[in-house]
Order: C-alpha cells, then sequence, then structure tokens
C-alpha cells in the first residue's frame, strides 16, 4: 500500500518540478525515507538520480525552445560537479540524523527563498534573452562547487540557489530557470558518482519513483500556464516548511518526541512552522515596502 502512496507522491513532486520549473525537488529525500522507508544515506543517493534524469528531460525541452545558454550552463555545473563529487565522498563521514537535520535546514532556506522570489517583469518580445556579454569565471564555479557541495551531501537539486545566481550573471529568470535544469542534471551526475562504493541503490524501486516523477513532469509542463506561478510557490513553501518542521521533530531526542507525541502537539508544531513563519516574513516584507 505505501508504495502506491509513495508512487502517487513522486508524481506529484514530478508535476511541482514541471510547473514551478525546479523546487520539487526539494521533497524527494523525505518522500523516500518516510513514505517509502528507505535508509536516510540510500535516500540521498537514489534522489540525486531522480533529480538528475527528471531534470534532463526538462533540460531537453528548454533547449529545444531555446532558452538554455550552454557556456553558463557548463562553466557553472564544472563547479558544481566538482562540489557535488566531494559532497558524495564526504557523505558517509557523517550520521543519518546529522544529515537529515542538515537536509530540513536546505528546506527552510528553499522556502524563504521561493517565498522572497520576485516575478519577473515580461519581456517586451518572446525573443530569449543573449548570454551575458562578459561572464565572472571564478564567481561562478565557486558558487557551483558550494551548491553542488550541498547538492552531493544531502541530494538536494539546488535549483533554488542555482536560479538566483544566474540571475546576478545577467540571465533572464525564465533562461536561468532553464539554464539551471543542465546544472542540476550535471551536479546529481557527479554527486551520485561520489556515493558509489559505499551506496547500494535498490534499482527497481529508484526505477519506479524516477518514471512517476518523469511522467508527472511531462504532465506539470502542460499545467504550467493555467496555474498562477506566484500563488503556486506560496503554496509550496508552506508545504515545504510543514515538512521541514516534521523532519526537526522526527530527528528531536527520543524524551522530546514522546512529550510531543503524549501532548498531541505534532499537528500544532507542523502548521505553525508552515504557516506561522510564512506569515512572519510576508509582514516583515510589508514593513520595509512602507
Amino acid at each position: 500500500m505505501m508504495l502506491y502512496v509513495g508512487l502517487a507522491a513522486s508524481l506529484l513532486v514530478g508535476v511541482l518540478l514541471g510547473l514551478l520549473g525546479g523546487g520539487g525537488s526539494i521533497l524527494t529525500v523525505p518522500l523516500l525515507v518516510y513514505v517509502l522507508g528507505v535508509e536516510p544515506r540510500t535516500a540521498i543517493a537514489m534522489s540525486l538520480v531522480v533529480v538528475g534524469v527528471t531534470s534532463a528531460s526538462g533540460a531537453v525541452l528548454h533547449a529545444r525552445a531555446g532558452r538554455v545558454r550552454w557556456h553558463t550552463a557548463l562553466v557553472f555545473g564544472a563547479g558544481g560537479m566538482a562540489g557535488a563529487f566531494i559532497g558524495g565522498r564526504i557523505n558517509p563521514l557523517l550520521p543519518s540524523t546529522a544529515l537529515l537535520l542538515l537536509f530540513a535546514s536546505v528546506m527552510v532556506a528553499a522556502a524563504v527563498a521561493t517565498l522572497r522570489r520576485k516575478e519577473a517583469p515580461p519581456r517586451a518580445d518572446s525573443t530569449p534573452a543573449p548570454e551575458a556579454p562578459t561572464l565572472p569565471v571564478p564567481r561562478v564555479l565557486a558558487q557551483g562547487m558550494a551548491v553542488g557541495l550541498l547538492s552531493g551531501l544531502v541530494g538536494a537539486g539546488g535549483g533554488f540557489l542555482i536560479v538566483p545566481a544566474l540571475t546576478l550573471v545577467g540571465l533572464s529568470t525564465p533562461v536561468a530557470t532553464a539554464t539551471s535544469l543542465v546544472v542540476i542534471s550535471l551536479q546529481c551526475a557527479a554527486g551520485f558518482m561520489g556515493h558509489l562504493g559505499h551506496v547500494q541503490l535498490p534499482w527497481a524501486l529508484t526505477g519506479a519513483v524516477l518514471a512517476a516523477a518523469v511522467t508527472g513532469s511531462v504532465v506539470g509542463g502542460r499545467l504550467a500556464g493555467l496555474v498562477s506561478p506566484a500563488t503556486l510557490r506560496r503554496g509550496f513553501a508552506v508545504f515545504v516548511l510543514a515538512t521541514a518542521a516534521f523532519l526537526l521533530v522526527a530527528q528531536a531526542p527520543a524524551q522530546v518526541r514522546t512529550l510531543v507525541a503524549r501532548a498531541g502537539a505534532w499537528p500544532w508544531l507542523v502548521a505553525g512552522t508552515g504557516v506561522g513563519l510564512p506569515l512572519t516574513l510576508w509582514r516583515l516584507r510589508l514593513v520595509r515596502q512602507r
């Protein structure tokens, strides 16, 4: 029964990837660990496969539309691959609890970045933005290595960090989003190579989750024009924060978890983090605008 629930959730992750152009992959590790019962270290390696292949399929569609900037993608991706490989090798040195706590922190950062992200103003024509004339190669390589290190460690694609970094070097948001999918697929491949030798993947389950996610990404891509991106991102960010709250409480000491369970406080903790933090950020944003 849980297998079918997990595959349905994988389909949803793919739909979110198609709708948001990235970001939905942050849910892959919690899905594998808490729904499908995969050991955390194995789940991180599985996530790199699922996220990498799903991102590559999305990148192909964007490349056909001329939105991928290959020079930028390869420079950023080179740093990302180096960092991801190192992260994959460091991964076995950290306990599973520390990895899940780090992943929960990444989820919070991703949700906050999603809430703070602004819509790019529409272009006057449909012509893609030109490649940035001067690419700061050392800075882009360093940024790529930092994001890749995080990706290799915890299995997150890192699109919430890559897209803003690419916009800072002169790419428009749609082009940065498309280019980030190439970067994510490259660093996921390198991160997975870093995990080889100390993780054995259940390939049948990995293939099933991957097939569901890729199918969902195609569906999400077709639905993208029917949903308000801003509304979708806000709802997604709240859901990610709620999931992060669940992860943090789940990794708390046994005595704390027992007290929380006896008090029936699980729903309140999750709801408080998932709803209270976005409302606080929204209020602070209003104050800054005055």
